[in-house]
């Protein structure tokens, strides 16, 4: 008797709820085929943004990002995920394909870790700095896997140092009209499936509070948000690889989505930075506060935000006929 195999229906609801992950401006850089009992994970190369990630690089981490996403959701539908990473070496847009087997038992974590994917935002917002902090960094650090991803946490009195690097990378971009294009355009008002809504976005006063911020186009909204908070006192995460090499950022997105989904477990509010990493200058001054032989490859702020405040509302996704190809059986 041959092993059970997931069917279709299940494999699509988890890559539904899979395409929840984080990407650069909600671009959503990857598509999905689904043969037989298999996934396959693709780089949509026509989603790269060119001004901001020139190398194609952040892409790649949303994809790492979607990819375990993909795990922890079919991990919750009783089904462990058995990852080939660049299955075809002439073909450096498929980034992997996912077998599966059964789970002999899904535990409550397994759906805990899947509900933090419906409930994750990117919060853009100041926070409070996270109650009980070291226990969650001693629960972040599992998820370091030190052959291909570094985690490291910047020390509190190096934040001014980080500021400095997130000024500079928006000093040498203030007169790139390129840059400044494509980031209107992906907060434009009128996108409704792909894009950061301005809703999302913070206003002037909020952005002055989070020194480590992108900064967006401003709002005309007067809002001022958590303005009890003071400044931001989120500690600062650092992912970071030993080299650039395709396989090695895809595997840090994938750290991404596990950092992200159990800080969200752990009740703590992120915001992914990316910007301070785009450019070499900014990058270095990253690689030096965390004294590593490494390379960061983005920041993530975690944090406390107010219980009682209403979340944010998700963001917009792509319908999932543009992202997923499901070849006959």
């Amino acid at each position: 008797m041959g092993k059970p195999l997931v069917t279709t229906d299940v494999l699509t609801n988890a890559i539904r709820v899979a395409c929840r992950a984080p990407s650069l401006h909600n671009s959503q850089p990857w598509h999905w085929t689904i043969d037989g009992a298999v996934a396959h994970l693709f780089l949509d190369k026509n989603r790269v943004l060119p001004a901001h990630d020139h190398s194609g690089r952040e892409a790649l981490l949303a994809c790492g990002a979607v990819l375990d996403h993909l795990r922890v959701a079919m991990a919750a539908a009783g089904w462990d995920a058995n990852i080939e990473r660049y299955p075809n070496p002439n073909n450096t847009l498929h980034l992997a394909t996912i077998e599966f087997s059964p789970i002999s038992f899904v535990t409550e974590g397994h759906r805990r870790r899947a509900d933090a994917i419906l409930l994750r935002r990117t919060d853009r917002l100041p926070f409070a700095e996270p109650a009980d902090w070291p226990a969650v960094e001693a629960q972040l650090r599992r998820f370091d896997a030190t052959e291909y991803v570094r985690l490291d946490v910047i020390a509190d009195d190096l934040r001014p140092e980080l500021a400095q690097a997130s000024r500079l990378t928006e000093s040498l971009r203030f007169y790139d009209s390129y840059y400044h294009e494509e980031l209107q355009w992906w907060t434009a008002p009128f996108e409704m499936r792909e894009g950061i809504p301005r809703g999302m976005l913070p206003t002037a006063a909020e952005s002055d509070r989070v020194a480590i911020g992108r900064s967006f186009p401003v709002s005309h909204d007067e809002h001022n948000r958590r303005s009890a908070y003071g400044d931001d006192r989120s500690k600062v995460v650092v992912l970071s690889t030993y080299d650039d090499d395709r396989a090695s950022v895809l595997r840090c997105g994938e750290t991404l989505s596990a950092v992200l989904l159990n800080a969200t477990v752990s009740g703590l509010a992120t915001c992914t930075l990316s910007h301070i990493t785009e450019l070499r200058a900014s990058r270095d001054i990253v690689a030096y506060l965390i004294d590593r032989v490494a390379l960061p490859q983005l920041l993530i702020r975690v944090g406390s935000a107010p219980k009682m405040e209403n979340p944010p509302p998700a963001t917009p996704r792509r319908p999932l006929t543009e992202v997923l190809d499901v070849k006959p059986r």
